[in-house]
Parts: C-alpha cells; structure tokens; sequence
C-alpha cells in the first residue's frame, strides 16, 4: 500500500515588513485582506500541530498543492524553503506553487530558485513555467504536477491551464498508464466549472477536462478555495476520475471556512484494479484537538462510500 499525504494553501505567517515599493503593487490589497481577515483567521500553532499530525501517520510522500505564501515577498518565499526543508526532504515532498506564490511579476522566478528540489521531476530540468508539467515515480505512483499559477490584476486570483500545458500532461499521462502506474494530477486552482468564484476561476478548464477524457487519470488534487470538496471528470472510458479539494493548512478553528486539514489516500491494487480510499484528517469543531474527520472509499462509478478500519504504517 502506498499512503499519499495531501496538504494545501499554507499560507505562512506573519507576514514581513513591506516597503512602501512594495505596497506600490498588487500586495496593498493582499496587505488589507490579511490584516482584516486572515490575520486572526490562520495565525497561532495551527500549522505546526497539523504537520506533527501528518509526519506522525508516517505517509510514503507528501503533495503540497499551492499558496505556501502570502503576498510572494522575498523573505516569504526563502521562509517557504526553510518551511518545506522542516517538512521533509524533497524526495519525500512533491509542490506546485499557487496564485499567491505568483502574487505580482517576478515572484515566480524566486519561487523556481528557492523551492528547485520540491518542484522539479525526475528528468532533473530546472523548474520553469515552460517546464510544467513534471513528473516523479514513487513505488507504484507517479505525482504529476502542473502550474495554473500566474500574478494577476489587483481583486482577482484567476489561474491558468493552457493548451500547450495540457498536451504535455497528456503525454505524460499516458506514458504513466503505459508502465502501469496510478496517475496522480496536482494543480492549484480547482478544474472545475463553479468551483470557485469568476474572479478567482482556472481558465483553460477545458483544456484539463479534455486531458483527463482523452488520456485518463486515477486521482486530482488540488487547493485554492480553502474547502473539503469531491469532484469528478470522465476518463476515456466513461470511468470517473475524483478530484479533490483541502482546506488551508493553517485556518483556525472557528472561522468562515473549515478548520486545517490534510487527506491521506491509500493506494493498492495494480493497473486496471485500483483501490482508492480517502482519509481526512484534522482539527475537531470544538477545538477538541486533531481527528479523523471522513474516511471514504472512492469508486470508479463516481461514487463514495464508507471505508473500512483504517491502516497503519
């Protein structure tokens, strides 16, 4: 069995002090909204009783969807690196970056320099937006990542999917199902029409829905919207491939949208009899410290149902 830990939307904090240069930019609006919002809401040991949470489930490796910082200054994104080397060593760690890793023109190339070993495959190239996707092989799993992360206009967190991404994840899916391997899709931004707000939406949708028809894929999973979601897109042969949503890391209990949380999905079986089940664990409602929240079987007929006792390592 392999056991895939799923974290997303991190969001390190406190934030640094900003120069009025850099709030001459996109930040002045993510500057209010954590000083207003997210300051009080992901603030405190949160993040830190989660992550000794998920390394005591011992998972075979970790994805880490997105949005690691806030507003992409520098000291950010090298406290995002220190915050990854803690978490584990990057062969056990696989990252995408987020929009607010991207957060204005420039972030991006730091992200790439800082976070290299988390965010490059296993055919070792550099990372860069035009070498998205990559991919690793763990045990019978291969983690594919891709990016719909890009700085966008002040009010929106839109994110992007395109065409030439799209064939490149396609080849790379179908070399994977050639080796017989359980195709894992990382991205950001949720593929999904409705799932988050027009202003915060993936645009090129249907670029990532037609991969997942034409090439197929056994699970996606993805951050951005802060909540426990379960989607699902039609693979090649009418099967239903889930696509999964977590909420923030660091979200405390007691706020507008669910308490920090990660998934584990233990994997078994071999090519064309796959078994997947989903375990959520993280912080209780009533502040009653770290649970399991759901734990689910996922169907290839688009179904979940009730798993069985869980499995340790």
């Amino acid at each position: 069995m392999f056991r895939l830990a799923h974290l997303s939307d991190i969001h390190l904090g406190p934030l640094p002090e900003l120069s009025y240069r850099e709030l001459a930019s996109k930040r002045i609006t993510g500057y209010i909204n954590w000083q207003r919002n997210r300051k009080r809401a992901m603030f405190g040991d949160t993040l830190l009783r989660l992550v000794a949470d998920l390394k005591a489930q011992a998972p075979d490796h970790v994805a880490v969807t997105g949005d690691l910082v806030n507003l992409a200054t520098r000291e950010e994104i090298v406290g995002a690196r220190i915050w990854l080397e803690d978490l584990g060593d990057p062969r056990w760690v696989s990252v995408v970056p987020g929009n607010h890793d991207a957060y204005v023109p420039g972030a991006l190339k730091r992200v790439y320099h800082e976070w290299h070993p988390y965010l490059v495959g296993d055919d070792g190239l550099a990372p860069h937006h035009r070498h998205y996707p990559y991919m690793r092989v763990r045990g019978s799993v291969a983690i594919i990542g891709t990016s719909s992360a890009e700085a966008t206009a002040p009010f929106f967190a839109t994110g992007t999917f395109k065409r030439g991404q799209a064939l490149a994840t396609a080849r790379m899916l179908e070399e994977a199902k050639a080796r017989g391997l359980f195709r894992v899709v990382m991205i950001h931004h949720p593929p999904i029409a409705g799932a988050a707000a027009w202003s915060k939406r993936l645009i090129g949708k249907q670029f990532f829905s037609k991969v997942i028809h034409d090439a197929g894929a056994e699970l996606v999973l993805h951050g951005h919207t802060h909540l426990d979601t379960l989607y699902w897109l039609t693979g090649p042969g009418g099967e239903k491939v889930p696509v999964a949503g977590i909420p923030s890391a660091s979200q405390n209990v007691g706020g507008s949208k669910p308490a920090s949380r990660y998934s584990l999905f233990e994997i078994e079986g071999e090519a064309g009899d796959w078994s997947l089940i989903q375990r959520e664990r993280g912080f209780r409602a009533d502040g009653g410290g770290i649970d399991w929240v759901r734990e689910r079987r996922l169907m290839r007929d688009g179904t979940a149902v009730a798993a069985e006792g869980r499995q340790t390592a």
